[in-house]
C-alpha cells in the first residue's frame, strides 16, 4: 500500500483523458470500493481521478481556455456583469444621452473656459491621426492657449527640451535655423536629425511632459524604426478610449438616477429681493443654471461653482438650499476646517434669520460628546433643517431625517477616505461642490463635459485685484510691506508653510516691531485657541497674524490688505492663489508678497509655480489657474498607476489632444452586442461527448446545461462555470474541450456585435454590425501580427484570410484565438 501511495504520477499527454491519469494507488483504492453502491463508488473514483489530474496539471503549460481565462480576468470585470443591466437602455435612449453628452463637451470647453472657438466646433474633424492637411490648427481641440493637450509653437522651446512628432515619436529639441530663407526646426532623435519647416512642425509638434513630475522620456524614437513609436501611439490611443468609456458610463449611471423635480417655492422671489447685493452676470447664471437643475430636471444634480473667494459662490449654494428646505428636505453643508464652518454657519444664520422656521446648526469634531449626540437627536428627527460641519458630519452615527442636498465647500482639501463617503452621497441626492481651485478630476469632468459646472469669474464690482510680487526673501522687503499696510490702518497675513518655523518668525517679528500686537494660528493648536486668536484679529485687536496655510479657507477680515508668505516655494499653485484671496476683500487694493528662499535652488516646478501666481493676477482666475497646475505638476492626482504608464507612451499633451478628440467622437466608437442566441457558428463540430467522460461526470446533461447557460449569460460567467468545472474534475478532454471552444467562440462574437460565422475556402467570414472606425481600432488593439495582417473590412463583413484551407477542428482553434485577441478592444468601446 505504501509503496503504491508513493508511486510517481505519469506525465500528462497534450489533451488527456482524466480516466487515464489514475496513479497505481488508485486501482488498490478502487478495489476497497466493490461493495460500495455503484454510484457512490464512481464519485469517489472520479474525485481522486480530478486530486491526480490538478496535480498533473501543476507540471504543464496551461492551456488555450486557461491562458484567454487569464487574460480576460483584466478585461472583464464583476462589475460589468452588475452594471450591464443598469446601463442597458434603449438605442433612442442611449442616443439621446449621447447627444447631451457632446453637447456638455462643447460647452464644458467653450463656455467654461470663455473661449470663442477653443471647442466651438466638434463637427467634422479628423480621425485623430494627423492630418497635416490645411494648414492652422485643427477644429475640435483645446485652443492654443490653454494648458490642456494643446501643440506647441516651436518657437517657444529651448535647447534640450523633449518633444513628440505625432507621426515619428519623442525626439529633443535643437535649435531654429534659416535655410535658403525660410525657418526650420532641427530635432534629435535616437538615430538621426530630423529636419522640419516651422509651419509643419506647428502642426505636429507636443512638448512631451509626464505625470508625477518627471521629464524625461525612457528613451528617444528612432526616425529608421516607425514601427516602434505606432505602437506606442496606439497603446495610447486605446487607453485615451478606455477612458473615454470610463466617463460614458459614469455619466449614464447617473443619468439613469431619478428623482421628481422639486418645486418652485412660493417664497423665492422674496428670500431672492432680501440679497443685499447686485449679483454679477456669472452669478446671475449661476443662479439660474442651479434653479434648472433642481426644479426642471430629474436626475440629481451635481454641479460644480467655479469662482474666486468672495465672487458670492456661497449665496448660489443659500438659494439652492431654500429651494431643498422649501421641498420639505434636509441640507449639509460640508467644510473642510472649522474656521470655515463657522463663517458658513455665521453667514447662513443671518441669510436666513428672517425664517424662523428654518432651523441652523453647526456639527465640528470640537464639540463635546452630550452635545454632538444632541444635535444628532435633533437631525434624526428632522428639528433642524440645514446642519454646517466638518467631515466630523460624514461620521456613521449621523442619521438624517430626509436630506436632499450637500453642498462641499474646497472639496481637495479633503482627505480620501472623506471624499468617498462624498461620492457615494452622489448616488441618492443632490450635490453642490464650491472651489475656487477645483481638484485635478474634478476640473477634468467640467472641462470634458462630463460633470456640470457653473464658472463665476466676474469679479463683484467693488473688488480690486491683488498686487502679486515674487521675490527672493530679505528682512528689509518683508518689514517694509508690513509697515506700508500698518500705516495706511490695515492688518497683515504672515504665512509660513510648516509650524516649525513660526517662532523664528514671530521673534523676528517681535524684535523689529515690538508695539505691534500679534497673535499665531496654526493646525497644531486647539480649535478654540485658533478661534480665540481669529476674533481677536477680526475686531483689530491683533495687527499681524503669523499662520500656516489654515487660513486659506475661511477668513475673511475686511482690514486685512497684506500678505506675506515665506518660503512661497513650499507652497503648491493652488494654496498659493487662494492665500491670495484673503486681501483686498473690501475695495481696498490688496498686497501679495511671495518670498522664496534661494533662487539658485528653486527647482523648475516652483519656478514655474510662482511664476504662474504672479502671472494670473487678474481676479477671476481661481478656474485657470487649476488648470494651469494640472499641467505644471503633471496630472499626479488624475491618473492612476496604470494610467500614468499610458500616459508616458505619448507625454501629457499628445494624450490630452487624442482625448479630446475621442470625446468629440464618442457616439462613433459605440459597439452593439447581439443576442448570444442569434449567433449562427456554421461550423461543423460534434456536440457528442465520448461515454467514458459522459459515465465519469455525476450529471452530464445537467452540466452541459449549466454550460450553455453560462455562455449565454455573459462571458464572465462562462469563464466561471469552466474554473469550477476543472476545479472538480480535472482537465476536460479534447471533446469537451471543443465543445467548450464553441461556446468561447459564440460568447465572444455577440459580444464584438459578430452574428453569423462561416468559411468559404480560405476565407473566414463574419457578419457585424460594428463600423469601419470600430473595427479599425480593433485591429489596431490586436496582440498577435498574424490576426492583425489577415483580418480585413468590406461592408458589413469581417473577412479573415487564411494560407491554406483548414479542417473545421483548427478553425474552430483559430476562431477562438482571434477572437480573443478582438476581445481586448471591449473595454474601449461604448456598449448599449
Amino acid at each position: 500500500m505504501a509503496a503504491a501511495a508513493a508511486a510517481p504520477i505519469p506525465p500528462r499527454s497534450a489533451s488527456p483523458n482524466p480516466l487515464l491519469l489514475r496513479p497505481p494507488v488508485l486501482v488498490v483504492r478502487r478495489l476497497r470500493l466493490r461493495l460500495l453502491p455503484p454510484r457512490r463508488a464512481r464519485l469517489v473514483v472520479a474525485a481522486a481521478a480530478a486530486a491526480a489530474t490538478t496535480a498533473a496539471a501543476a507540471s504543464v503549460a496551461p492551456d488555450d481556455i486557461a491562458q484567454l481565462n487569464h487574460r480576460l480576468r483584466a478585461l472583464v470585470r464583476r462589475r460589468d456583469a452588475s452594471s450591464s443591466a443598469a446601463l442597458s437602455v434603449d438605442p433612442a435612449q442611449a442616443e439621446a444621452y449621447l447627444r447631451m453628452i457632446r453637447e456638455q463637451q462643447r460647452m464644458g470647453l467653450r463656455q467654461l473656459r470663455g473661449d470663442g472657438d477653443g471647442a466651438a466646433s466638434q463637427e467634422g474633424e479628423s480621425d485623430g491621426d494627423g492630418d497635416e492637411r490645411g494648414g492652422g490648427r485643427r477644429k475640435g481641440v483645446v485652443a492654443a492657449g490653454s494648458s490642456l493637450g494643446h501643440r506647441v509653437d516651436p518657437r517657444e522651446l529651448e535647447a534640450g527640451e523633449y518633444v513628440v512628432h505625432k507621426k515619428v515619436g519623442v525626439g529633443k529639441f535643437v535649435c531654429i535655423s534659416a535655410e535658403d530663407g525660410l525657418d526650420y526646426v532641427f530635432i534629435q532623435y535616437a538615430d538621426a536629425m530630423a529636419k522640419l519647416a516651422v509651419d509643419q512642425a506647428a502642426r505636429m509638434l507636443y512638448r512631451y511632459n509626464l505625470p508625477h513630475e518627471k521629464q524625461r522620456p525612457r528613451n528617444l524614437s528612432k526616425l529608421n524604426d516607425p514601427s516602434t513609436w505606432e505602437k506606442r501611439r496606439l497603446k495610447g490611443k486605446l487607453a485615451v478610449q478606455k477612458m473615454v468609456v470610463n466617463l460614458m458610463e459614469l455619466y449614464l449611471q447617473r443619468m439613469r438616477q431619478k428623482r421628481p423635480p422639486y418645486p418652485k417655492p412660493v417664497g423665492m422671489d422674496q428670500f431672492t429681493a432680501e440679497f443685499p447685493y447686485e449679483p454679477t452676470p456669472d452669478q446671475n447664471q449661476a443662479f439660474i443654471d442651479v434653479d434648472k437643475d433642481l426644479t426642471e430636471r430629474e436626475t440629481p444634480m451635481d454641479r460644480l461653482i467655479c469662482g474666486d473667494v468672495g465672487f458670492g459662490k456661497t449665496e448660489v449654494a443659500m438659494r439652492a438650499i431654500f429651494i431643498v428646505i422649501s421641498a420639505g428636505f434636509q441640507a449639509m453643508v460640508l467644510a473642510p476646517t472649522v474656521i470655515l464652518a463657522k463663517q458658513h454657519y455665521d453667514v447662513m444664520s443671518e441669510r436666513f434669520s428672517n425664517y424662523p422656521d428654518i432651523k441652523v446648526a453647526m456639527f465640528s469634531g470640537a464639540q463635546t460628546k452630550e452635545e454632538k449626540d444632541e444635535l444628532i437627536t435633533k437631525i434624526r428627527n428632522g428639528d433642524l433643517h440645514i446642519i454646517v460641519g466638518t467631515h466630523a458630519v460624514l461620521t456613521e452615527r449621523m442619521a438624517y431625517n430626509n436630506l436632499g442636498l450637500l453642498v462641499v465647500d474646497e472639496e481637495q482639501k479633503f482627505g480620501v477616505q472623506q471624499k468617498e463617503k462624498i461620492a457615494s452621497y452622489k448616488a441618492s441626492i443632490d450635490v453642490l461642490t464650491l472651489s475656487a481651485t477645483p481638484i485635478p478630476r474634478t476640473l477634468y469632468l467640467a472641462l470634458t463635459g462630463f460633470r456640470d459646472a457653473s464658472l463665476m469669474s466676474t469679479p463683484p464690482p467693488e473688488r480690486v485685484a491683488v498686487r502679486t510680487y515674487v521675490s527672493g526673501f530679505s528682512k528689509e522687503r518683508a518689514l517694509s510691506a508690513i509697515k506700508f499696510e500698518l500705516a495706511r490702518g490695515g492688518q497683515v497675513f504672515y504665512v509660513v508653510p510648516r509650524i516649525k518655523a513660526i517662532d523664528d518668525v514671530l521673534q523676528f517679528l517681535k524684535d523689529s516691531l515690538p508695539d505691534v500686537p500679534m497673535a499665531v494660528a496654526h493646525g497644531k493648536k486647539v480649535s478654540k485657541n485658533i478661534q480665540l486668536a481669529m476674533e481677536k484679529f477680526a475686531c483689530g485687536e491683533v495687527k499681524i497674524l503669523v499662520c500656516t496655510h489654515i487660513i486659506e479657507s475661511g477668513i475673511d477680515i475686511p482690514n486685512a490688505n497684506t500678505m506675506v508668505v515665506q518660503y512661497a516655494e513650499l507652497f503648491g499653485l493652488a494654496q498659493l492663489y487662494q492665500l491670495r484671496g484673503r486681501v483686498g476683500r473690501s475695495g481696498t487694493e490688496g498686497f501679495a508678497y511671495l518670498f522664496y528662499t534661494d533662487k539658485s535652488l528653486l527647482s523648475k516646478i516652483a519656478t514655474d509655480r510662482l511664476g504662474a501666481i504672479e502671472e494670473h493676477s487678474d481676479l477671476g482666475q481661481g478656474f485657470h489657474v487649476a488648470e494651469k497646475d494640472m499641467s505644471i505638476r503633471g496630472f499626479g492626482s488624475l491618473f492612476g498607476e496604470q494610467q500614468s504608464g499610458d500616459v508616458a507612451n505619448v507625454g501629457i499633451d499628445l494624450f490630452f489632444d487624442m482625448l479630446f478628440d475621442s470625446l468629440s467622437k464618442v457616439d462613433q466608437f459605440c459597439l452593439i452586442p447581439v443576442p448570444y442566441k442569434d449567433v449562427q457558428l456554421d461550423i461543423n463540430i460534434s456536440s457528442r461527448l465520448s461515454s467514458e467522460y459522459i459515465s465519469y461526470l455525476e450529471n452530464p446533461v445537467e452540466l452541459l446545461n449549466e454550460a450553455a447557460k453560462a455562455a449565454e449569460k455573459d462571458l464572465w460567467t462562462l469563464i466561471q462555470f469552466t474554473e469550477d468545472l476543472r476545479r472538480q474534475y480535472g482537465k476536460e478532454p479534447r471533446d469537451m474541450e471543443l465543445l467548450l471552444k464553441k461556446l468561447y467562440v459564440r460568447r465572444m462574437a455577440a459580444d464584438l456585435g459578430i452574428s453569423r460565422i462561416y468559411s468559404s475556402g480560405k476565407m473566414i467570414i463574419m457578419k457585424t454590425n460594428m463600423n469601419k472606425k470600430v473595427f479599425r481600432l480593433m485591429r489596431e488593439a490586436m496582440s498577435l501580427e498574424t490576426h492583425r495582417n489577415s483580418l480585413s473590412f468590406t461592408g458589413k463583413e469581417i473577412k479573415g484570410e487564411l494560407l491554406v484551407n483548414l479542417p473545421d477542428t483548427l478553425l474552430l482553434n483559430w476562431l477562438f484565438h482571434c477572437l480573443a485577441d478582438c476581445y481586448a478592444v471591449i473595454p474601449a468601446l461604448v456598449k448599449y
